[in-house]
């Protein structure tokens, strides 16, 4: 997201920032505080800041009530990336005239570029109802409102925004990038689909694309393709950060381990404290009978980062064998605190009651274990039982006479 943000970033520090300029009347008198606005003016269009400013000020003491100094001022601080400071200004001219030509865009983008996120929505979306808008404002708005809901995390907000930004944006990859990630986080995967043969079409060969595409596959279960994919994006890019664990990931759960095993090292010879990297090939190393490789790579691993169940059930598996219970116990314990719907946290958790004699504990966990199971079953049969009565749906609808 970060990346993503960054470039939005880029890309609006090149908008131009500026309000309309008047010219003074030529009828009107040369009184000191319309030589210092042209002064003001001049040195603006000339570049020079610090006159400028200077000039401003001084105009805005001869005339406190007046929008403009505080407009100007607030663009002399934003053209030196001085976001923080350019807002209040801004906002002063608002209150004192919200009607000024180009003052709204321009305190939302300073709102953007600030990190203000929230506030930059709830500025520039009003712009929007100005109809009919030039395509270049209408995709400028889309694109800012839209990556504003990106970088506060509201996904689904974002995505007909951006969905407008790059209908009006043929060769924006990155944009497309943004909307793809915004539609995976939103869980539509069919939409990170279609964009991602957009990107192809730009550039066959994106790794941030390709990661894309096999993240939705895995989601919608469709194994082979998100390891086609996830292959794709280590040979476009081995460097890219969790290229190899996400394909490795994905060969784990087929139980290709070995082939696993290779990744989760790809990934830890590009970061070496990669902790879920660290855990997954200490799991693969216990399937292999290296426990002693195993208890290394998660003790590191729990060090880096306590929260990931599988670490300290692994742990807590490896410790069993060793004979050392209370710990072993320990670790299971917070492997179910971490993971209280993961059936082989309980099953694991049963066996060790078992052994322990804790005949009451193990029953439970097991009684846990099987839940989970028939929760789990049901809810494939629910899915099994309504693409079905949907399918006969359809079958009828097709074989329905034809209103006459």
């Amino acid at each position: 997201m970060a990346k993503h943000v960054r470039r939005i970033l880029r890309l609006a520090a090149a908008v131009t920032m500026a309000l309309p300029m008047t010219g003074v009347c030529a009828a009107q008198t040369a009184t000191p505080a319309v030589s210092e606005r042209q002064i003001a003016i001049t040195a603006e269009q000339q570049g020079n800041s610090i006159e400028a400013e200077a000039a401003w000020r001084a105009y805005l003491k001869a005339n406190p009530a007046s929008a403009e100094p505080y407009a100007h001022l607030g663009l002399l601080e934003a053209r030196q990336e001085r976001y923080k400071q350019a807002v209040p200004l801004y906002r002063k001219a608002f209150v004192l005239d919200p009607t000024m030509p180009g003052l709204r865009l321009n305190l939302g983008l300073s709102l953007f570029k600030s990190g203000a996120m929230k506030e930059a929505v709830q500025t520039l979306k009003p712009l929007l109802m100005e109809r009919p808008l030039p395509a270049p404002k209408e995709q400028q708005l889309d694109v800012l409102i839209g990556m504003s809901y990106y970088g506060l995390g509201e996904h689904a907000a974002a995505i007909p925004y951006l969905r407008e930004a790059v209908a009006h944006d043929a060769e924006s990859l990155w944009l497309r990038l943004a909307l793809a990630q915004s539609c995976l986080a939103s869980k539509q995967f069919p939409c990170v689909l279609d964009v991602y043969r957009e990107i192809l079409a730009l550039n066959a060969e994106s790794a941030e694309a390709d990661m894309l595409a096999g993240e939705a596959l895995d989601e919608m279960k469709d194994h082979a393709g998100a390891i086609r994919e996830f292959r794709a994006a280590a040979n476009a890019d081995p460097k890219m950060p969790n290229v190899h664990f996400a394909l490795g990931y994905v060969l784990w759960t087929q139980n290709q381990i070995e082939e696993a095993a290779r990744e989760f090292r790809a990934e830890l010879a590009n970061t070496p404290e990669h902790p879920q990297a660290l855990v997954y090939l200490a799991d693969v190393d216990i399937k292999l009978s290296d426990t002693v490789g195993a208890l290394t790579l998660l003790e590191r691993a729990i060090q880096l980062d306590p929260g990931i169940a599988l670490g300290h059930l692994d742990l807590g598996i490896i410790y069993a064998g060793l004979g050392r219970r209370t710990e072993a116990l320990r670790e299971m314990k917070i492997a179910e605190e971490q993971a209280p719907n993961d059936k082989d946290v309980h099953w694991r958790l049963g066996h060790f009651y078992q052994e322990a004699g804790r005949k009451a504990e193990a029953k439970a966990e097991f009684d846990k274990t099987r839940n989970l199971q028939k929760a789990a079953d049901e809810s494939v049969f629910k899915k099994l039982n309504d693409a079905q009565v949907k399918g006969k749906l359809a079958d009828k609808a097709q074989s329905a006479p034809a209103e006459k």
